[in-house]
């Protein structure tokens, strides 16, 4: 008797396996919806792809040892009271754009950013923990996918607002050639979802 329950509450477990799952995917429908309507529209205006494309002028030539020591530099200015990397990258116009499009958002925007051909951020609304992002999911599964793929992260708790919050990433092409060129990360307020 001890066995078939066992295997009754095995069986059991592994029923509600498939509704976990769909309770923690319901998110990534509205997301995606949210994106494709109000972010979508503007990941090609002249601000964002010129800043992408300027920057991987400038980067294409980055060797990975190069590319860690900008993203240690970054890591310790970021909570620093002496950040100039910080401050030049949150100073470029992108930045201020996408910092517009946060505040013209009422709270559902929680921060962007969006990153080069190599995952490091060209531009953010906010400061990142880190500068380089070729290493995360938000980047390899965009940007390193190709044209239009979008990728949505898991829920999580934002630990200072207390609010749900989502990740969305979309693969950012030239409008001319239709090439990827970068990759922006969208942080959603699924509260206001």
């Amino acid at each position: 008797m001890k066995r078939t329950m066992t295997v009754v509450l095995v069986a059991g477990a592994a029923a509600f396996a498939p509704l976990t799952a769909m309770a923690e995917e319901a998110h990534v429908a509205p997301v995606k919806e949210f994106i494709s309507h109000n972010v979508q529209a503007w990941l090609t205006d002249p601000v964002v792809v010129g800043a992408i494309k300027e920057q991987n002028a400038k980067t294409s030539g980055l060797s990975q040892a190069e590319i860690d020591k900008l993203d240690m530099d970054w890591r310790a200015q970021a909570t620093a009271s002496d950040k100039p990397f910080v401050n030049e990258v949150l100073a470029r116009a992108l930045s201020k754009f996408l910092m517009e499009k946060k505040e013209g958002s009422q709270g559902m925007i929680t921060e962007m950013f969006v990153m080069d051909a190599k995952g490091l951020n060209v531009g953010q609304s906010d400061i990142t923990s880190d500068y380089w992002q070729g290493d995360e999911a938000k980047w390899q599964k965009t940007y390193g996918a190709g044209a239009g793929e979008m990728f949505v992260d898991e829920v999580e708790q934002d630990e200072s607002t207390q609010a749900f919050q989502s990740q969305a990433s979309v693969t950012i092409a030239d409008p001319e050639s239709g090439e990827p060129i970068g990759a922006i990360t969208v942080g959603i307020n699924l509260d206001m979802l």
